[in-house]
């Protein structure tokens, strides 16, 4: 009875040590292997989704940098455009010549007399500065003559405009007959849009 009694008590000891050294084990592999596993995988799924943020963000940047790209185009071809429409020269003064040579041109061209040109005063518009020329005419017989002249003014690769027409029946028995002046305005750049080019040749390295 007393002998049964051992063998049970050692069998329960066996068993409990097999119980808590497969306890120690599991705990073991979970500590030393599957902890790690997990945290290797969380990290990995972090790294994944950062990685696909900054995908995510530089498809973005390229295509905004395609926008920007257009758009710095389009500006820079209206700003060829722009410049192509103004007056050549350094100085007002120079402006105003060359504004002077291209009426002379066209009214050559159209048989308008021109009796006197004079340069008034320029004007500073934004970030051009308008140049203008007041010009008097000897009378003329042609009206198709005078109303070419203004359309082909009016209608040059440079922006030309006339501002200011006075025109004068000279005799009332000839109608046809006009003499007149007029004020005739172009467009060189401003004093702010060259500092503005000032600004972006500093700008540059």
């Amino acid at each position: 009875m007393n002998l049964s009694f051992l063998t049970k008590a050692s069998i329960s000891k066996r068993k409990f040590l097999w119980i808590f050294i497969a306890v120690a084990v599991a705990l073991g592999v979970y500590t030393l292997l599957i902890v790690p596993l997990v945290e290797a995988k969380k990290k990995a799924d972090q790294e994944i989704a950062l990685t696909q943020r900054l995908l995510q963000k530089y498809v973005e940047v390229l295509q905004n940098r395609k926008t920007v790209e257009e758009g710095l185009d389009r500006i820079l071809k209206q700003g060829e455009e722009i410049q192509k429409r103004l007056l050549v020269g350094e100085t007002p003064q120079l402006g105003a010549a060359n504004l002077q040579d291209m009426v002379k041109r066209l009214a050559e061209k159209n048989s308008l007399a021109i009796r006197s040109f004079r340069s008034l005063d320029p004007k500073e518009a934004g970030s051009f500065r308008r140049i203008s020329v007041q010009i008097e005419f000897n009378p003329m017989s042609s009206m198709q003559g005078l109303a070419q002249f203004l359309y082909e003014v009016e209608h040059q690769e440079k922006k030309i405009t006339i501002s200011e027409m006075d025109l004068l029946v000279f005799n009332p028995r000839m109608p046809n007959t006009i003499q007149g002046n007029m004020i005739i305005s172009a467009y060189m750049k401003g004093n702010k849009g060259k500092e503005r080019e000032k600004e972006k040749g500093r700008e540059k390295p």
